[in-house]
């Protein structure tokens, strides 16, 4: 790995290095960077191009981190610029190194608490209780934006889990987009999951889905419970829908390695029943006649 990272030009480092560390699934871009720096053997060009291609890896990926007792999600929406982030539930911002993860110069960012930081807070609080029930290990933020004198909220959700050990490492994340607006509001969702594997084999999987819906405006509790409905009935029908494709791959698996077409019946084997049947034959069997 030496002498490929000393016979490659600058300008070929570059290149792998940009390539591989956007190619890098969730979980694993600090694993890239640290093979990176063996096999490319240039530590100051992979520093450079990996803190530029960590931001972008964690606000893509809604990375979690831990800020004074809160968790707050990396993203394209609370940031700042000069990698600080904002966290608007606790009304705070902090500095982030997308090298090491570690946050630093936290400083409150003041918010005005107008009627659309309290259709916010109020999203936020909904859409948290959701997320904490559904999700095994799962995070929001709720994020607002001005655009003219329009009010538009982001609602962020992340929830993975990265088992290197195991093989495999797998993000669900999505975002829900929609203005403040009078009687009615479209909403828009945006929904990807990502898994990949690599015990013996290297397989990755990309879901993506968009979604939209039209929801009644009449007041915040209102919307904020249909709202959570709505989010809550486009996850379970993802989820079912990925365990039915999972379910037809493994019978089409199964179709191409036996060598005689047998019939899927879907009935319920009950093993236990079998077993006692066998153990009685045994013993039948077993017995001399007298």
């Amino acid at each position: 790995s030496m002498s490929m990272g000393q016979g490659l030009h600058e300008q070929e480092k570059l290149s792998l290095i940009c390539r591989l560390l956007h190619q890098s699934p969730p979980g694993e871009f600090r694993q890239a960077v640290q093979d990176l720096y063996v096999l490319v053997q240039d530590d100051e060009l992979v520093r450079q191009e990996a803190a530029h291609a960590g931001a972008h890896h964690n606000k893509n990926n809604f990375t979690p981190v831990q800020v004074n007792g809160s968790t707050v999600l990396l993203t394209h929406y609370n940031d700042l610029g000069g990698n600080r982030f904002f966290y608007p539930q606790d009304k705070f911002s902090f500095e982030f190194d997308h090298l090491s993860g570690v946050t630093s110069k936290t400083h409150l960012h003041s918010v005005m608490l107008d009627e659309g930081e309290l259709w916010r807070g109020a999203l936020q609080k909904g859409l948290n209780a959701y997320v904490n029930r559904h999700f095994p290990v799962g995070n929001c933020c709720v994020f607002k934006k001005s655009l003219g004198k329009r009010q538009m909220f982001v609602a962020c959700i992340e929830a993975h889990q990265y088992h290197p050990s195991k093989y495999w490492n797998g993000l669900w994340k999505s975002d829900w987009t929609f203005a403040l607006t009078p009687v009615m509001t479209q909403v828009t969702g945006i929904f990807l999951l990502q898994l990949h594997y690599f015990k013996d084999a290297n397989l990755h999987v990309t879901i993506n889905k968009s979604i939209s819906k039209s929801l009644h405006v009449i007041d915040r509790s209102q919307f904020v419970t249909n709202f959570v409905k709505f989010v809550k009935a486009e996850d379970n029908m993802i989820h079912t829908a990925i365990l039915e494709n999972i379910q037809a791959l493994s019978e089409d698996m199964w179709r191409k390695n036996l060598r005689r077409k047998l019939p899927i019946t879907r009935t319920f084997m009950n093993w236990n029943e079998l077993l006692n049947d066998q153990h009685l034959k045994t013993n039948v069997s077993s017995k001399v006649p007298p």
